[in-house]
């Protein structure tokens, strides 16, 4: 097949020419905007999954259908070690950006940018290391509003705000965070309280985050009532008929089949994680000559698949974990191994290597900051990225 005419897309957060399996969700969150827009309650969104089952794809396209609604949006990607503050303010002056020029009231404009000038300003120095984006220039900050110092206060207070001046507009604020488990206890609190009382308010803002399973657990400890604050939308790998759909649907742009067993073969191979499906496919695509593509297609591109995940997938997170965290995570492959790489216990784990649990807790806790392992339950870890235990026992 032309390689330059290949219609898979694998890439951190670039979006699939088919977005299969995410129809409901898509559908759902139409309604949510447009119950907002009209003043009805509705709660926020979470998605969490593991890595390469296309969250960030989602939120990308959730916040498309809020931009198609005029609506004001802002996004950011949170950070370990990172506070909230300034990039939360970075995200909101985008979304008074996309309404500004359509408020019949400049004053009233720049009285909101004045404002999120204040609340932007209370970031301590330290804070603002490798952020570049500065607060508005042109307006002055406005004195005792949403600069207390205290998040949870200045968020409430910005977010009434910049929800009254779209509600101006008839429309409503949508920030989208990526990476939300990465945000600290204390500012999930903050974050949670502030969600918590526009929504009593009935303000048009609604935050939908994205984050790794245990986000739903993370929001749970920051806030008692974040389990009823949030819709939680868990985001899976795809059924048959979906991951079948991702292939054929690109593939019958440029008047491609593929033969039945071609399928079946790249499911097993992918078991239907969307970033597995259009890498293998893209490296199918190439390998075949002619149309329909067969099952020795399929064959042939494996190897070539599985060298390049090995590297950009799997290879560059092993990398970044230190010699004591790569034992940890052998060990827990070795455990996997007959769970299909489900959770194992810390216990068996420490019994494994021959140590006692609590000294194993820095390699735990390091391989969670840098997002390789989570913990849904005490007591447990997993991967956080598909077939990872796989990749680990293969190259042992």
């Amino acid at each position: 097949m032309d390689p330059v005419r290949n219609p898979y897309a694998p890439g951190a957060g670039q979006r699939p020419p088919e977005l299969a399996g995410r129809d409901r969700e898509l559908q759902q969150f139409e309604v949510t905007l447009e119950r907002v827009a009209a003043g009805r309650p509705e709660r926020s969104m979470v998605l969490s999954g593991l890595r390469g089952v296309g969250k960030t794809v989602l939120l990308n396209a959730l916040r498309s259908q809020a931009v198609k609604r005029a609506w004001g949006t802002g996004k950011i990607e949170a950070r370990p070690e990172q506070s909230l503050r300034l990039p939360l303010a970075q995200a909101v002056h985008a979304a008074v950006r996309d309404m500004a020029h359509r408020h019949r009231d400049p004053d009233r404009v720049d009285a909101v940018a004045g404002v999120l000038k204040s609340f932007a300003l209370r970031t301590p120095l330290e804070d603002r290391k490798g952020i570049r984006w500065t607060p508005p220039v042109d307006v002055p900050a406005v004195k005792g509003r949403a600069d207390s110092g205290d998040l949870e206060l200045d968020l409430i207070e910005l977010f009434t705000d910049v929800a009254d001046l779209a509600q101006d507009l008839g429309v409503g604020v949508g920030i989208f965070i990526d990476e939300m488990q990465d945000i600290s206890t204390e500012e999930l609190a903050a974050l949670c309280g502030a969600c918590h009382e526009i929504s009593q308010q009935g303000a048009p803002l609604v935050v939908v985050g994205a984050g790794l399973p245990h986000l739903p657990v993370a929001l749970a400890a920051s806030k008692s009532y974040a389990e009823r604050l949030f819709r939680y939308v868990v985001v899976d790998r795809l059924p048959r008929g979906m991951a079948d759909r991702a292939l054929l649907v690109p593939a019958g742009t440029e008047d491609v089949d593929y033969a039945g067993d071609a399928l079946d073969e790249l499911y097993r191979l992918t078991d239907g994680y969307p970033y597995f499906v259009q890498a293998y496919g893209k490296v199918t695509w190439d390998v075949a000559v002619e149309s329909p593509i067969q099952v020795s297609d399929v064959s042939e591109a494996a190897p070539e698949a599985e060298r390049e995940l090995a590297v950009g997938f799997f290879g560059a997170r092993y990398d970044r974990a230190t010699p004591a965290e790569r034992d940890y995570m052998r060990t827990m492959a070795e455990l996997g191994a007959d769970n299909d790489d489900g959770a194992v216990t810390t216990a068996d784990i420490a019994a494994a290597l021959g140590r006692k649990p609590q000294s194993l807790s820095p390699a735990r806790d390091g391989l969670i900051k840098k997002g390789l392992v989570y913990s849904s339950e005490r007591g447990t870890v997993a991967f956080t990225v598909p077939h990872f235990g796989k990749f680990l026992r293969a190259h042992a």
